[in-house]
């Protein structure tokens, strides 16, 4: 009956350490996707503050576009109204 009992511990001990390696590969696992996640959110953030800068600098740019096209329009609309001001 020992025999059988140093049996059973010996099979318990390498169930417990199968059991102890499969949880440590899970939460390695856990925590390499845990990174991973953690640097697509901090590059989503990036992108996000880099493309906010990006499209107000646009932003700025085509609204000085704008203002200097309606200058134009109007010097263009005051030209062909009176041709004799540019003789």
């Amino acid at each position: 009956m020992m025999a059988r009992a140093g049996g059973i511990g010996i099979t318990n001990a390498v169930n417990v350490g199968i059991a102890v390696q499969a949880d440590w590969e899970n939460r390695e696992f856990i925590s390499h996707i845990s990174l991973n996640v953690r640097r697509l959110f901090d590059f989503l953030l990036h992108f996000e503050a880099t493309t906010k800068s990006k499209l107000a600098s646009l932003n700025e740019k085509l609204d000085t576009l704008e203002r200097r096209l309606e200058l134009l329009e109007v010097q263009v609309s005051t030209a062909s109204a009176n041709p004799s001001l540019f003789n």
